[in-house]
């Protein structure tokens, strides 16, 4: 994140979804979005580094879906609707990546949300 975006944008753990970021995730929501497509999801399945071979991912991106680190995505310029095709592919459940990007289990995530949620303040360093 640039400092012009985390001055403009700061908001509490919160990546923003700026032009920026969109330009920088362009490679990785393409692929992403590659996903809605059944033989593309069972080519990739069958050899996930040869499938991001030539989609135009940076190293941190593919590391990023190799490791399955939804945040890391989120940083490297996904856009959470588009990385959620990823999760999908791996029959993963949105409240599961959420949960994942929150740092809490799917648990502790969904009780967090049935009792109102956090205040962005909890979250200022």
């Amino acid at each position: 994140m640039s400092a012009r975006q985390h001055t403009e944008f700061n908001i509490p753990g919160t990546i923003v979804f700026t032009g920026d970021l969109c330009r920088k995730g362009y490679a990785l929501n393409q692929f992403c979005m590659s996903l809605m497509r059944a033989e593309n999801r069972e080519r990739f399945k069958a050899d996930e580094a040869a499938y991001m071979q030539g989609k135009g991912l940076t190293e941190a991106q593919q590391a990023a879906v190799l490791a399955r680190d939804y945040a890391a995505m989120l940083a490297e310029g996904g856009n959470i609707f588009f990385v959620l095709k990823l999760a999908a592919t791996d029959g993963r459940s949105t409240q599961s990546v959420v949960a994942s990007i929150a740092g809490q289990t799917q648990e502790d995530y969904a009780a967090m949300m049935r009792a109102g949620g956090r205040a962005p303040t909890s979250l200022a360093a």
